[in-house]
């Protein structure tokens, strides 16, 4: 940032401190590097376009890093002073140029340090030396809802201005741009070093710094020396400086606190009537003032209309304890009841009851501010037994009886129509149903089970009048050719059967050992085992507690790191 771009405050105060043209010239520098570096990329990027390989490439951006770190080390001193001054201004205290403050100045050790302490949080180093405070210090208070900042001066000298050191020239540089109240110290006393000829000639030297501001002469130390105490001569310099530059002077001693708030009270006050007027003399005044009213009331008539006070509020006013006839208080019923801590308020007795006596019920229940037990019906029994008669009497006329029974005749077409209906359904279905099994004929289980055996087949055939010889003899055989006959088969069905017993009575021995009649009852509780089982599986899900590793492998533990060698084989 240039100096031109700030606050001149701030630019001369850079200038006080670090010289605007050295820091003008090592900015400038750093302006011409950053151009040269501009140039060498937008140079190579053009080269860049031409490279006809990946190597050719890497080789032309090594170059060009290459000058643009040779550019940047030749500005090594420049960067070196711009960093000094950065880390310079950030120590410095954050001072608002345009804020109300409070400016004090003056010769060193005459107590401008020690008054900033008084008014403020600050905590400015004060010692019996001279030039304790060799920079801007700022301070912090409040005065009539508003925040104020109370800045401390470096002490000055009264010689020229060329002679005049950076410490100095700091307080110069405040005075000169900073809109404030300037507070010039004096010590009358002449602890400080220098006499009061010496002040009084340094405050017409810096005159010209104080135009268009409120001035106020502080006399500080005054528990030594007083300003009547002081010779005519010396006393008419104080007061020449009060009538000819409008200044207000003002007593104080910091040691005992003596007038410290009343100078306080009094810079802030002049300094507040300074801004108003300056606002009130701007050209934004105009466009604020059509918009404030101040309304002044006029007298109608001559008629005197003095204020009302209610008797009440007399009777309140004109209390007397000693009175006979006054109004006995809350506080008088204490007293007679033992005094506090003693005697309990009586909240209950403006509770407003048709009988007084309820007001002190054991257990009382309160809805809206009234006792509920206090205003239940006296007749609800009688009401009761009156409804009880009416429903009995309505029961007994068939008011509560059904009318699903009466119908109109509209309704009971629409009831028929809808029977029709859901019967038409009903046989649809059952076609359908049937279609879907016409695939094959089926033989209908009456004629399914008619014949057991062939033979009762071939005497229902001979009863028909049909020979069912050749029919049968077909039956036998192609049975003979597919199966054993009865007696092959049972010796195996015999061995089969005790093995079947056999197996059975183990397994019954050992289901009645697990508590099961059988293995059906052993089948169905496995199967329900496993039923039970199911939510907890399905929410048997990975938890908070469940030890789990994110990453096997980590990249930025396991992949290599760049060292500060060569980088060519990327």
């Amino acid at each position: 940032m240039l100096p031109q771009d700030i606050h001149p405050f701030y630019a001369d105060l850079m200038n006080v401190l670090y010289d605007r043209d050295h820091y003008k010239l090592a900015l400038g520098q750093i302006n011409t590097a950053r151009h040269l570096i501009d140039q060498v990329a937008k140079d190579y990027v053009r080269l860049l376009k031409f490279g006809d390989s990946l190597y050719r490439c890497k080789q032309l951006k090594k170059a060009a890093l290459g000058r643009m770190a040779t550019v940047m080390k030749r500005q090594k001193d420049s960067l070196a002073y711009l960093e000094q001054v950065r880390q310079h201004l950030s120590r410095l205290p954050s001072i608002d140029p345009n804020t109300r403050t409070l400016l004090i100045c003056g010769y060193p050790n005459v107590g401008k340090s020690s008054f900033i302490n008084k008014i403020t949080r600050a905590e400015v180093d004060v010692q019996p030396y001279a030039f304790t405070t060799k920079s801007l210090f700022v301070g912090h208070m409040d005065y009539k809802y508003m925040r104020w900042q109370v800045i401390d001066t470096p002490g000055i000298l009264d010689h020229p201005l060329e002679e005049r050191n950076t410490i100095e020239m700091q307080s110069i540089t405040a005075m000169a741009h900073l809109r404030s109240c300037i507070m010039y110290f004096m010590d009358l006393s002449e602890q400080c070093g220098y006499s009061v000829e010496d002040q009084v000639k340094l405050f017409h030297s810096i005159k010209p710094l104080f135009a268009n501001k409120p001035i106020v002469l502080v006399i500080n130390k005054i528990d030594q020396v007083k300003p009547e105490d002081l010779p005519e001569e010396q006393r008419k310099w104080i007061e020449e400086i009060a009538a000819e530059e409008n200044a207000t002077v003002l007593t104080m001693s910091c040691y005992n606190d003596e007038g410290v708030m009343s100078v306080r009270n009094s810079a802030c006050d002049k300094l507040l009537a300074a801004r108003v007027e300056m606002k009130m003399k701007g050209n934004k005044i105009n466009d604020v003032i059509n918009k404030i009213h101040l309304a002044r009331p006029q007298q109608r008539d001559n008629i005197a209309r003095l204020p009302h006070i209610p008797a009440e509020t007399k009777t309140r006013v004109k209390y007397d304890k000693n009175d006979p006839n006054r109004r006995k208080l809350e506080k008088d019923i204490e007293e007679e009841n033992g005094g506090a801590g003693v005697f309990n308020v009586d909240l209950k007795k403006k509770y407003m009851l048709e009988d007084d006596e309820w007001k002190y019920d054991t257990i009382p229940e309160f809805l809206d501010g009234h006792n509920v037990a206090d205003f239940i019906d006296a007749e609800i029994a009688e009401k009761l037994e009156a409804l009880e008669r009416e429903e009995e009497r309505l029961e007994a006329e068939g008011f509560y009886q059904s009318d699903d029974e009466i119908l109109d005749d509209e309704e009971e077409i629409l009831r028929t129509a809808a029977d029709g209906i859901r019967d038409r359904k009903r046989l649809i279905v059952q076609a359908h149903r049937a279609a879907r099994g016409r695939t094959r004929p089926v033989l209908p289980k009456t004629t399914a089970a008619k014949f057991t055996t062939v033979g009762e087949m071939g005497e229902h055939l001979e009863s028909m009048g049909i020979d069912a010889t050749d029919a049968v003899e077909h039956t036998r055989s192609a049975a003979a050719g597919r199966k054993r006959t009865r007696a092959e088969a049972i010796p195996d069905q015999a061995v089969k059967e005790v093995e079947v017993n056999e197996r059975d009575e183990v397994l019954s021995e050992e289901m009645s050992n697990l508590g099961f009649r059988n293995v059906k009852q052993k089948l169905e509780a496995d199967k329900q085992k496993k039923q039970g089982q199911k939510p907890s599986s399905i929410m048997g899900k990975r938890g908070e507690s469940d030890r789990q590793i994110q990453t096997k492998m980590p990249k930025h533990l396991f992949s290599g790191k760049r060292g500060m060698g060569s980088t060519d084989r990327r």
